[in-house]
């Protein structure tokens, strides 16, 4: 390919609006242009990275049996009902109606169609079965951002199992897992499994793939010593054990008029946030709950909704908190007659002494005790795990990485199967309902990531694996024309070696070559001038890490084709 020929739309500022490096990158060197919030043009050369991505993936999803499909992005509205999803989804899905007035919705994912046409299935023989496929995503994200990264239209790799039992959904499982583990390695793309909660795609268990990165929006618990791993939605650690008083015989009101924060009450009353119960107000599935909590301690949603098994959570509003304990934020406790349903997290279990809000603006009462006080409806974790807490597995003190999520595989069992009425004949003629696993990967996310990962002040670092072109052919200005015909000779010839050559044939000077030649991130440069000519060389860059060697006029290709083959 001849740059001058190429689109490729560089700029020399970055984007105004750009927060994360992938989204500042991408724009900056002409590989992605904004349509609207969360939509994204790609152009030439984000085309041929992702075509690269889809190769690798499709040959590791192949090398697993998984078979190609191409299913509707369009769905009708009556397969998500069956499974309960369409209400659950909630504002995330894109919904419309058609002119003959059937609901239909924008498909962010497969499960339901896949498990459709699985509706054919009659025999035990016939599994397992690994369908698979590249199909545009819709999320309808309230606050699209940092480029690829967040968006509301995307390619996702889907795949789907169908098995005949427990074990076979654990060998399918494990399958996806040790093939995701091939294909970021491949791809040059630093990432590993956690465990993570299933959300409302439901099922059994679910491992994230993650990329650390400062761009990301997840954050993951690892532990240095045994390698635990997991997402702060699902992660568990071992708590110090708290010493308590033996308590007062009733709880004692005290005045905190201007105390209505953990803080403040630490800091004006020298309670310790440890030990302060926190009541936080919750409406899950529509109902008022109360959720409590050590005071130096933060919910984590996901583990409410995990634990109870609903779909929907939210802080309830001032006005509704007053109505239902008849105190305002800051002053409020689990103690008296509220009737409402009281769901606490572990570390509050035998707790004595503690103190927390009287549900009487300015008063608080201490000296309560969990297990004689408060009438505790269901038990959970429910915190969220801090940077040096033992590890629940060695006891080594934990990290928190923040990270990209690159992919994500579910153990779905039997939700979608017997929602869609899909059933085999069993070895006895007995009727038998396969289960299902569901694993995605993002691939523009990937692809972003992978930006995230591999970049430097002067532009991206495409691993070789991924990169548009294997090697940008840069031609200096000559007056006779030498120079020009002998990058002609030798982009021919490396074409012919099999190496991908994007050749630099714009009338710019030297300086804009190599900027935008480092800025598009192709691993290498081969540069073509009179002078290292007339000393029968040429001089090859490498972009990794920017050193420079001369290497022989007739040993070019061969030297090049030994690099990228």
């Amino acid at each position: 390919m001849r740059w001058s020929q190429l689109y490729v739309p560089t700029l020399r500022e970055d984007p105004a609006d750009a927060d994360a490096a992938s989204h500042r990158l991408l724009v900056r060197a002409g590989y992605v242009r904004q349509l609207s919030a969360g939509h994204y043009s790609l152009l030439p050369l984000a085309v041929r990275v992702r075509a690269r991505i889809v190769a690798v993936v499709r040959e590791e999803m192949e090398r697993i049996g998984a078979q190609e499909f191409l299913l509707p992005a369009l769905h009708p509205a009556e397969l998500w009902r069956r499974t309960g999803r369409w209400e659950s989804m909630g504002e995330e899905m894109f919904r419309l109606t058609d002119r003959k007035g059937a609901e239909q919705a924008l498909g962010m994912t497969h499960e339901e169609v896949f498990a459709h046409l699985a509706e054919e299935l009659r025999s035990y023989r016939q599994l397992p079965q690994v369908w698979y496929q590249f199909q545009t995503k819709f999320r309808d994200e309230a606050r699209p951002r940092s480029g690829l990264l967040r968006v509301r239209e995307f390619t996702m790799k889907d795949s789907y199992s169908f098995d005949l039992d427990e074990a076979g959904l654990e060998r399918s499982f494990e399958a996806h897992r040790q093939a995701y583990l091939r294909i970021f390695e491949r791809l040059g793309l630093p990432a590993f499994g956690v465990r993570a909660s299933s959300g409302t795609m439901g099922g059994s268990a679910s491992v994230e793939f993650m990329s650390p990165s400062e761009a990301g929006e997840d954050l993951v618990v690892r532990c240095p010593g045994c390698g635990y791993a997991a997402n702060t939605e699902k992660a568990l650690s071992a708590l110090p054990a708290v010493a308590d008083p033996s308590g007062e015989e009733a709880p004692e009101e005290f005045a905190t008029p201007s105390a209505r924060s953990i803080e403040e009450l630490t800091e004006r009353h020298g309670v310790a946030p440890e030990r302060q119960l926190k009541t936080l107000v919750q409406v899950v599935d529509g109902a008022l709950t109360l959720v409590l909590l050590r005071g130096d301690h933060a919910l984590v949603e996901q583990k409410l909704l995990d634990a109870l098994g609903a779909s929907a959570v939210r802080p309830a509003t001032a006005e509704e908190i007053t109505a239902a304990l008849g105190a305002s934020p800051g002053s409020l406790g689990p103690l008296g007659g509220h009737g409402l349903p009281v769901v606490a997290d572990g570390a509050l279990r035998g707790r004595t002494g503690l103190t927390c809000g009287a549900n009487r603006d300015g008063v608080h009462l201490r000296g309560v005790s969990v297990g004689r006080d408060v009438a505790v409806d269901r038990w959970a974790d429910l915190r969220e795990v801090a940077a040096g807490e033992p590890c629940a597995e060695c006891g080594a003190a934990l990290e928190v990485l923040r990270t990209i999520e690159v992919g994500h595989i579910f153990q779905l069992g039997r939700r979608y199967t017997e929602a869609l009425d899909v059933a085999v004949s069993g070895p006895g003629g007995e009727r038998v309902v396969p289960l299902m696993g569901s694993y995605g990967i993002g691939v523009e996310r990937v692809l972003a990531a992978l930006v995230e990962a591999h970049h430097d002040g002067r532009g991206i670092r495409w691993p070789a694996a991924v990169a548009p072109f294997d090697l940008v052919l840069t031609v200096l200005p000559d007056r006779d024309g030498t120079v020009a015909g002998a990058a002609e000779r030798l982009y021919g010839e490396l074409g012919s070696a099999g190496v991908r050559v994007l050749l630099d044939d714009r009338a710019e000077r030297p300086g804009v070559k190599f900027a935008d030649a480092e800025l598009i991130g192709v691993p290498w440069r081969l540069t073509v001038g009179a002078r290292s000519l007339a000393a029968g060389v040429v001089e090859l860059t490498a972009r990794a890490d920017g050193a420079v060697r001369e290497v022989a006029l007739g040993a070019v290709v061969a030297e090049l084709a030994g690099l990228v083959g």
